[in-house]
Order: C-alpha cells, then structure tokens, then sequence
C-alpha cells in the first residue's frame, strides 16, 4: 500500500498548479470549477463591496478555498490573490469527490477544514458586533488562544501565527488600524511581536482588558443614548 507521502507526490504531480505572487487564481463571481487545497504560499481572499475592497481571509497551507466548486455549477463568492509564490492542489467536483473517497488523509484535512471554517465564521459574528476598534482586536487575539490552548499549543506563552494583514481581515478593520492597536498592547505589555508570530504573555491579561473595554463601551453608549434622548426631547 503506498504511503501518504506517495499519495501526496502523486496527487501534486497530477493536480498541483504552481502560482506566483500577485496571481489571481480566481474572481468574484466566476463559475467554480475547481476547488483549491494550498500546499505551499499564501493566498488573500478579498470581496468588493461597491468601492470598497475588503479582505476576508488569508490562507496558509492546509487551508481549503475555492469550495463553491464542490457544488456543481456554483459561483465563486470572493477573489483569489496569491501574497506569494506557491502551489495548490486544484480539484474539479468529480476529482475532488474521488480524491476524498481513496485519499483518508485528504478528507481528514478538508473536514477538518470545513469545522475551522465554521468556527472562524461564529468568531467573527462576534468580533463584527463589537463596536469598538480596541475590543475587535483583544477579543480576537483571546479566541485565537483560546484556539491554541485547546489544539494543544498553549505553552506559555501562548504563540499566534498571525500578521496584521490576517488579523484585519479577522476583524473588519484596515491594516494600519490594527497596526496602531497592537503596537498599543505591545507597549502597555499585552502582548510580544516577533516576526508574524504574536505571544500573549498572560492570555488572562488580555481577558480583563477585555472586560474593561466592555465596561468602557457601555457607559459610552449610556451617554450617547441619553444625549440623543436629550436632543430629542429638547431639553
């Protein structure tokens, strides 16, 4: 029986496409044909809202993209562009569908996939509620330890593979917003930069923080809500 290694050789000799910084691998709203499993690289998926273009997430290898191919005649919901020189497995409906069936080690990643996915999405429901810009970053940044203790890579202190272009995206907010607030958190202590790596020294630090933000954000409602009472009222 071949090992997964020949598998994968195999599978990257049949189906890799190789891709170079600043490709687009596909377009909002072009049909889906085939579905991508990055192997190597980074790829941003940006979707453009009127004159607005707003990143969604950045993959890294391992990560599933391009999934509306696995239903026939669907439409891709965002843009594909590479950050950097890689390769993909690209898999049309049928092939996907026999990779999965032969290949245990593939279904496992992309099922596992499938479940990040899921919870990345009921995350960032929560992270896009917040109203303010302080609280979208910190809660963040405590869902991905919280991520990280569970899968078993929570050593203190809890390191986060994540560069400010991910986080944005993450969060809803522009690159140099995110910038300005970790460099905040980096100097009252919060948090350490190395590289793209961000350590949260006291992931409980960072939870208080968020408490207080909280706290912060209800009085200013409360005052906001009895100016706009009081300018109704006249009084």
């Amino acid at each position: 029986m071949a090992s997964s290694e020949d598998q994968q050789e195999r599978l990257l000799a049949r189906f890799g496409r190789q891709f170079a910084a600043g490709d687009v691998l596909f377009r909002d709203g072009s049909p889906a044909v085939e579905a991508y499993l990055l192997q190597t690289g980074r790829v941003r998926l940006i979707k453009q809202v009127g004159a607005m273009e707003r990143g969604l997430r950045v993959l890294r290898p391992g990560d599933l993209f391009g999934e509306s191919a696995l239903v026939r005649g669907g439409l891709h919901n965002s843009t594909a562009v590479a950050l950097s020189d890689g390769v993909a497995l690209a898999l049309d409906h049928s092939t996907f569908q026999q990779v999965l069936s032969s290949n245990a080690a593939v279904g496992s990643r992309v099922l596992q996939q499938l479940i990040r996915r899921l919870r990345d999405a009921e995350d960032q429901i929560e992270v896009l509620m917040l109203r303010d810009s302080h609280s979208k970053v910190v809660v963040s940044l405590i869902k991905l330890a919280r991520h990280a203790i569970a899968e078993g890579e929570g050593r203190a202190p809890v390191e986060l593979a994540v560069s400010p272009l991910e986080l944005s995206a993450r969060v809803g907010l522009d690159v140099d917003t995110v910038k300005r607030i970790v460099q905040e958190l980096r100097d009252r202590g919060y948090v350490q930069i190395v590289d793209e790596t961000v350590a949260l020294p006291d992931p409980g630090a960072l939870q208080e923080l968020y408490g207080l933000l909280g706290v912060r954000d209800q009085i200013l409602g409360d005052d906001e809500s009895a100016s706009k009472t009081t300018a109704i009222s006249g009084t």
